[in-house]
């Protein structure tokens, strides 16, 4: 029989995450603390961020810890990418990456030290800009509110990337404007 899922996520570190979203000026450095304060918070191995290239279409890692290179480079995880969570657009969980017919590369994930993973979009509105994934070295049973908390602090990023787009878009407008003539500045 298995045992039942136990609450992991505490109030105290999902608050300190969430408010680290919402008061970093700085964009880099704020989602190199998000996966840190993951790993550490939850006690996993490794934590993803991956972004979608809208011109590319494209998911591209942004930010890794726990994860070396070559895993990274592997690309796809899933055998078939119907069931990424940047697809599907819920969360998905492998609970044994060696015996999970989904999983592409069992044995890379096996070299890595991954037993579980855990994947989830991350949301703007209606639109999936990107994917978290969590890897842990253990089989990993998540209580349903641990996913809730995780998918909410991945809108939350969500919000905050769209926000660093639009902030981004405003600066990059108001630099051509001021790079304009005088002469085309003055109203009539």
């Amino acid at each position: 029989m298995k045992e039942k899922p136990v609450r992991m996520i505490r109030l105290k570190d999902f608050k300190t995450i969430s408010h680290a979203l919402s008061t970093y000026d700085e964009f880099s450095l704020m989602i190199n603390h998000f996966i840190e304060a993951i790993i550490r918070a939850f006690n996993v191995k490794g934590c993803s961020l991956l972004l979608l290239d809208e011109a590319e279409n494209q998911l591209f890692h942004v930010r890794s810890q726990g994860v070396s290179e070559d895993y990274l480079k592997k690309g796809a995880i899933f055998v078939d990418e119907k069931y990424s969570s940047f697809v599907t657009g819920e969360p998905v969980f492998v609970e044994d990456l060696q015996n999970d017919p989904r999983i592409q590369y069992p044995e890379a994930a096996a070299k890595e030290g991954f037993v579980s993973m855990l994947t989830f979009p991350i949301k703007c509105r209606n639109a999936i800009v990107g994917m978290i994934r969590i890897y842990h070295t253990k089989s990993w049973a998540l209580h349903e509110e641990d996913i809730d908390s995780f998918c909410v602090l991945a809108e939350h990023l969500g919000l905050v990337l769209e926000n660093n787009g639009l902030k981004n878009f405003l600066e990059t407008i108001k630099a051509a404007v001021d790079s304009l003539p005088g002469r085309m500045l003055k109203r009539p």
